[in-house]
């Protein structure tokens, strides 16, 4: 049955909910230049990144803290996640460059070692008789793991050129869509 009174059920109540053509092609536009900004500065792109990072910490050790007076359910995990939150967020807010430098340092250590561990684990299968494919990717995991180890700094800053080839690559895709788009 069809609501004619609000236009259930038709197909123009679905046309106002897609995205016009012109909106894509400008975000698209966008997506490709803050990806070639971000591959002509990307230290200063990564301390934006954690800058964001930081808030997002601090608003949600906020959100955390107004939790324990609407929800008594795990109180103390709240209470810590909060303070945690908002201290982690107050740092990297008071010092971004610094943070822009260790908080990415931090996330390549730690995917290197889990990269050594995934990759020992694999060798081991792969001589247990999982198969030379599984073994051969033990082997480029833990190297992985030890050139994140070896060049943390090198990591991070190839997150960010990383970021911006995605950004490039989906804003193109987002432009050639957009002529795609009805209207």
């Amino acid at each position: 049955m069809v609501n004619t009174q609000f236009g259930a059920g038709t197909y123009e109540s679905g046309a106002a909910l897609a995205p016009s053509r012109w909106l894509v092609l400008l975000l698209g536009i966008l997506a490709v230049v803050f990806g070639v900004l971000f591959f002509i500065y990307p230290i200063p792109t990564l301390e934006l990144l954690v800058t964001f990072l930081g808030l997002y910490w601090l608003f949600n050790g906020i959100v955390a803290l107004i939790g324990l007076f609407t929800d008594n359910t795990g109180r103390g995990w709240k209470l810590l996640v909060g303070i945690l939150g908002i201290l982690a967020g107050a740092l990297v807010l008071a010092y971004p460059l610094y943070s822009a430098i260790l908080i990415p340092t931090v996330f390549a250590l730690i995917i290197g070692v889990e990269g050594l561990i995934i990759g020992a684990v694999y060798m081991i299968q792969g001589f247990s008789g999982a198969g030379w494919g599984t073994g051969i990717l033990g082997i480029l995991s833990i190297i992985f793991g030890l050139v994140l180890i070896a060049n943390p700094l090198v990591a991070a800053l190839g997150l960010v050129l990383l970021l911006a080839g995605l950004a490039i690559v989906g804003g193109i895709a987002a432009i050639v869509i957009s002529f795609r788009l009805p209207g």
